[in-house]
């Protein structure tokens, strides 16, 4: 697991005001906590604090710099605007090598079920313990084949060398159900129109026009013609 080095910058001044102006200087308000020492408020550039989640994930290992010294840590939380996303703020943990730690981790799906089968993804993501230099970005799980009935609990997934699973093993992960047939579709279908009190015309189809009377049609001619 790669780690990213950041130049960090301590604040002194606090309060929307203050974050708004380190947000135009292009960097980031935080805080660095752990390991019993106080609370830490500082600043990380924001383009290289967004490369590092591009390219490590929300699990990135990252190597702050502060005042000439370095320290390992892990984002813990991040705010972000949600219509421009730009970064807020972050909240940084810190961790040392060997030193376990607990994660978020995401849930990747790859294959196709069986067919005439639709998967239902209950958790997008589980809680692992694992060495805090060596997280896993994400847990990859292939469906291919499965059929209906055939879940995938938390215990089922493949988990990297080293991690311990903390959600609960039971937990369903991803499900499987048999893809409804047309007239299973079609009975929902008049159950809910039903239900909202629609009332169906059993006159409604195709509409079959009935022929023109030829004689009186003649005889508009005629009366044209006069």
């Amino acid at each position: 697991m790669a780690d990213f080095r950041l130049e960090a910058q301590i604040r002194t001044e606090f309060g929307k005001g203050s974050a708004r102006r380190t947000r135009r200087e292009g960097r980031v308000p935080g805080v660095l906590y752990g390991h019993g020492q106080d609370v830490v408020h500082l600043s990380l550039p924001a383009r290289e604090f967004a490369a590092a989640l591009r390219n490590g994930g929300t699990n990135v290992l990252l190597t702050i710099v502060l005042d000439g010294k370095e320290q390992l840590a892990l984002t813990k939380a991040i705010q972000r605007d949600p219509i421009s996303r730009i970064h807020e703020h972050v909240d940084l943990l810190l961790v040392r090598r060997g030193e376990k730690t607990t994660v978020e981790v995401r849930v990747l799906i790859v294959g196709e079920p069986a067919p005439d089968t639709i998967s239902n993804h209950q958790l997008n993501s589980v809680l692992v313990e694992a060495d805090a230099t060596d997280l896993p970005e994400t847990i990859e799980v292939d469906i291919t084949g499965r059929t209906a009935g055939n879940g995938i609990t938390a215990a089922d997934l493949p988990l990297p060398a080293g991690a311990t699973l903390i959600t609960d093993p039971e937990a369903l992960v991803i499900g499987f159900l048999g893809a409804p047939t047309a007239e299973q579709l079609e009975a929902e279908l008049e159950e809910a129109e039903a239900g909202a009190g629609i009332e169906r015309d059993e006159s409604d189809g195709d509409v079959v026009a009935e022929p023109q009377d030829q004689g009186s049609g003649e005889s508009m001619d005629a009366a044209s013609k006069s």
